[in-house]
């Protein structure tokens, strides 16, 4: 039985008009420029909509036409459109745009495929979506979004987006040329998503074949007993401010990791000042752990398992005020969340830290003679040369002080495992990056996020991550696989 593609564009058009509208659709929307929408559809390939979104906004602050683009320096333009997908060859692409327009185009932006095909950067799918989004003639647009959801739909049988398009304009009805691009790549961010897609709760379940898809897991808490002895994912991650985090796309990498338990350190908020939504996600059990600063440090862990016990602090009021450890404690282990004190420029605070990191071990060390311990966070300290970029010139400074890596040493000579260099002893592996000086496009940065087990849990260890690809803050995220 053919796929019955009307049905489906019929469902999807009302189903798509809550979700988030593509951002080049936003920008023809907006402005109704051929030229705005040209260099928003550049700037998108490879990249997450909100990315996108925010270096436009940037961009457009500065530029309003070819001429404006011309003013603006390599350098400059990569500082600006920071952190998009390959911004450097984008920024180069953006700086010869004004002068092909001008050379071969009378610096007006083409209205066809084969003309845009000959700029700087535009590629068949940039081409056809600016003739279909900027200048309403018919083309087909193909991206990742489309040439994926037809296959799953088995209306085509491609390989590549550009057989896709072929296949489409003998096979697609005219009518839908122009916007199924943009009904297919909001569907494919908000539903059918290229990881785990959510099948569950698709519009197009009873027509859909779903070929060669693997759906997400139906969400639901499940009772701690009944996940003992199977694999278990842990995810933590230095989120530098919950709610800046959900404005970069934070919950769709939290679903993407269908994790098992995820931990956040630094949150800067407390729960009456979040949406409901991300109090209560689908499948999971909250808990938060706030500073009693506002806007400061914290710690929260969702879990889609029930603990036993919820333990907040390490019972010393001098640290506990600042939210840093939270502990869930399940069957057969217990589960540690820990945001440590940055010992702060000229070790200002480089005491409190260590007394803090005492504290610390002396709590692990008392649990773990009860079961099993995993420790994760981010423990402000680099351990060793191979943990950041710059040993040398940083020896005295926090993260990186002799009295902090000296403290680490403690620790492993204890036998707790640093799960990541159980895996991988790789230079260039790093989990923070600051946000100056282009540092993490230069993978200028510290490995300070671990994940720590006790001496006698190592053979429960079955992998460990760093997921260095993942954006929203200026840390990244880090997993362990743990049996």
């Amino acid at each position: 039985m053919s796929f019955p593609i009307d049905k489906a564009v019929s469902i999807l058009e009302t189903e798509v008009k809550e979700y988030e509208v593509p951002v080049v659709d936003l920008i023809a929307a907006q402005s109704k420029d051929p030229f705005k929408v040209l260099v928003a559809t550049i700037l998108s390939a490879r990249t997450k909509d909100e990315v996108t979104a925010a270096a436009c906004r940037r961009l457009f602050k500065k530029i309003e036409t070819h001429d404006d683009l011309e003013e603006l320096t390599i350098p400059e333009l990569e500082k600006i459109i920071y952190p998009v997908g390959f911004f450097r060859n984008k920024a180069k692409h953006l700086a010869m745009l004004p002068g092909v327009l001008r050379e071969k185009f009378n610096s007006q932006v083409p209205d066809d495929v084969d003309s845009l095909v000959k700029l700087p950067g535009v590629g068949r799918k940039t081409a056809n979506l600016v003739v279909a989004v900027a200048f309403n003639k018919q083309a087909i647009c193909v991206d990742t979004h489309v040439h994926r959801i037809m296959n799953i739909w088995g209306y085509v049988n491609t390989t590549s987006p550009l057989e896709t398009e072929m296949v489409l304009r003998e096979t697609l009805p005219s009518q839908y040329w122009i916007r199924i691009n943009s009904i297919l790549v909001a569907f494919g961010q908000g539903t059918c998503k290229p990881v785990r897609p959510h099948c569950d709760r698709c519009v197009l379940l009873d027509i859909c074949p779903q070929i060669n898809v693997t759906p997400r897991k139906v969400p639901g808490i499940k009772e701690a007993k009944t996940v003992s002895g199977g694999l278990k994912k842990f995810v933590s991650w230095n989120v530098n401010g919950l709610r800046a985090a959900l404005k970069k796309g934070f919950i769709d990498s939290f679903h993407e990791f269908d994790a098992d338990v995820i931990a956040l350190q630094e949150i800067k908020v407390l729960p009456d000042q979040l949406p409901v939504d991300i109090l209560n996600i689908d499948g999971y059990a909250s808990y938060w752990y706030p500073a009693q600063k506002k806007g400061y440090s914290g710690t929260a862990i969702f879990s889609r398992s029930v603990p036993l016990q919820v333990i907040y602090g390490l019972d010393n009021h001098e640290f506990d005020n600042e939210g840093r450890v939270l502990t869930l404690e399940f069957e057969d282990y217990f589960f540690i969340n820990i945001y440590f004190p940055n010992a702060q420029h000229g070790l200002k605070r480089l005491d409190f830290k260590i007394a803090f990191n005492n504290a610390v071990l002396h709590y692990m060390d008392r649990l773990s003679e009860k079961k099993s311990v995993v420790v994760c966070g981010d423990l402000n300290v680099a351990h060793k040369p191979i943990d950041l970029a710059n040993p040398k010139s940083n020896e005295k400074n926090p993260g990186y002080s002799p009295e902090e890596r000296a403290w680490m040493d403690v620790v492993t000579q204890a036998g707790y495992v640093d799960t990541f260099r159980k895996f991988n002893q790789d230079p260039d592996q790093y989990t923070w990056w600051s946000y100056r000086f282009n540092a993490r496009a230069k993978n200028i940065g510290w490995r300070i996020d671990y994940f720590l087990v006790d001496p006698g849990s190592e053979e429960r260890v079955k992998g460990a991550r760093i997921h260095d690809d993942i954006l929203g803050s200026d840390h990244c995220p880090v997993s362990l696989e743990f049996k």
